[in-house]
């Protein structure tokens, strides 16, 4: 098992003493070292416990500690034995695939909670429970049992603890301001889904009783409430200290009860798969009702569906010809970029495979006649689309047409590389042809060795040109051999063909001065 993340790892809370006056001095008790020995004690067998844990069950989502206050509501609620009222209780989430080895693995973390008890006076108590278990608290309206998990301190977390601790500090500020307006606090999405990690988004649907609203607009109090809604979610991130994002969604209860008529997909999906972590006797009555088949469109609702499922079948082709003109385009476009590359003119469209042909298959021999087949094939379908607005498409063949594009496209990767290349080969040549072309009318030397000395000797250390032109000189001499080895890029190319221009001119500039001077002295 790979090491946890440090931040996975809460540790122990620290405990607070409470320190006894008397004539408004502090009075430290006898019995203080004795105390914090205690507490000591305390956090490093819980820490050891921790690690016993998450070492032997990796799958592990979270382990917490629940707040001693709440204790009793799990003992009346969760059958938990009444005796363990003075225990810590250790809150250990796992995956729900794992829900069949909790007898395992709570009699292994027992044997080991009964090893770490006989050096502490504080007793244990461990639950071990999956996401649902949270959940079925929640649609059981059980919704302090949800916060004390929620609250619970963390030891171990991968995500799924600060997130309910977010969700429920926000809940409690957004009932606390606006507890008249707020009718349910539902978890939707992933998190829901208990896919949650460190960095999940929450998503989260706020309905807002809005059917005795009379000083104002509906929509104005929505927008007002929303936005003061929407301005607790970076406090509650603050104080749960977590980088989940919350997600809001705010509903009308009249424009939601609008939405279930209409059928609305969104509306369904939140009722049905929504967790209230608060609740009026709104949400789950809903619930109830859709699962039992109740909540059902209006006849104006399935009317608009029937219709919409009668344009499918022409909405699905259109989506299909949409497909083969996105190819057409998609091996198009790099047709056109490679043949301009090649130093061609734009082609229109009609001219692509034609020049594409005389260019690389029968002057370049850089192409085969089967790869421009695939480009063909798709001017082909695109001309046929043009002259025929009924045009039809079957998946098969857009299918073919895409995996034909893969094999076409990277072919033109391939031959952009070997156009850039020669180009590059040509630049590099070309500038040192024409810049020792122009220096053997300057130099008497004829080799590339000679020039260069001479070049540096007559020319440079004379004053008669600066070192720079000495100095890019011989670049170009180091970037064409460079080139041969195949150790250049297109890069240095560029900087060498940009560098080169400085040289040729001033060697141009150079000469036509010595051809007027010597024009100058016959005359």
């Amino acid at each position: 098992m790979s090491e946890k993340k440090p931040e996975e790892d809460q540790g122990i809370p620290e405990m607070n003493l409470d320190m006894k006056y008397s004539n408004k001095k502090n009075i430290i008790p006898e019995n203080t070292e004795k105390i914090q020995k205690e507490m000591d004690k305390t956090k490093k067998e819980i820490d050891k416990l921790k690690n016993f844990i998450i070492k032997k069950y990796a799958f592990v989502k979270s382990i917490s500690i629940l707040p001693p206050q709440a204790i009793k509501q799990f003992i009346d609620e969760e059958e938990v034995p009444k005796e363990t009222e003075k225990f810590m209780h250790l809150y250990v989430i796992i995956p729900e695939e794992k829900f069949k080895e909790v007898p395992k693995i709570k009699k292994e973390i027992v044997g080991q909670i009964e090893l770490v008890q006989k050096s502490l006076k504080q007793k244990i108590w461990v639950q071990i429970k999956t996401p649902i278990d949270v959940w079925e608290a929640c649609l059981d309206s059980k919704f302090e049992l949800f916060g004390a998990i929620a609250m619970s301190f963390p030891l171990y977390d991968k995500g799924i603890l600060g997130a309910l601790r977010m969700a429920e500090i926000h809940k409690s500020l957004v009932v606390q301001k606006f507890d008249k307006y707020v009718v349910s606090y539902v978890i939707v999405g992933s998190f829901q889904r208990g896919e949650a990690t460190k960095t999940s988004d929450v998503d989260i649907f706020v309905v807002i009783n809005d059917t005795d609203v009379k000083r104002m607009p509906r929509l104005e109090l929505k927008e007002r409430l929303r936005g003061m809604i929407h301005q607790f979610v970076g406090e509650a991130g603050a104080l749960a200290g977590v980088k989940n994002d919350l997600h809001i969604q705010t509903y009308l209860l009249t424009e939601f009860w609008d939405s279930v008529k209409d059928a609305n997909p969104v509306i369904f999906t939140f009722i049905r798969d929504g967790i209230p972590i608060y609740d009026k006797g709104t949400f789950m009555p809903w619930k109830a009702l859709l699962k039992m088949g109740k909540l059902k469109p209006s006849p104006e609702a399935i009317d608009m569906f029937m219709k919409s499922a009668e344009k499918a079948g022409e909405a699905a082709e259109r989506r299909l010809v949409d497909a083969m003109i996105d190819v057409y385009y998609g091996v198009l476009t790099p047709s056109q970029a490679l043949i301009m590359l090649n130093g061609s003119p734009p082609p229109t469209h009609k001219e692509t495979p034609r020049l594409m042909e005389e260019i690389f298959v029968n002057k370049e021999k850089m192409l085969k006649k089967s790869e421009l087949a695939i480009l063909e094939k798709a001017v082909k379908l695109f001309k046929a689309y043009e002259h025929d607005t009924k045009y039809k498409i079957s998946g098969k063949e857009i299918d073919q047409l895409i995996k034909d594009t893969d094999v076409y496209l990277k072919r033109l990767k391939g031959l952009r590389e070997q156009i850039e290349k020669r180009s590059q080969e040509k630049t590099i040549e070309q500038i040192y042809e024409d810049s020792f072309r122009l220096l053997k009318t300057i130099v008497k030397a004829k080799s590339q060795v000679a020039i260069i000395d001479e070049f540096e000797k007559d020319f440079v250390k004379k004053g008669k040109f600066a070192p720079q032109n000495l100095r890019i000189l011989r670049d170009i001499v180091r970037a064409r051999s460079q080139f041969k080895k195949g150790k250049l890029n297109s890069h240095a190319v560029n900087e060498a063909r940009k560098n080169a221009s400085i040289l040729i001119n001033d060697l141009i500039e150079y000469n036509q001065r010595c051809e007027l001077v010597e024009k100058n002295g016959k005359k």
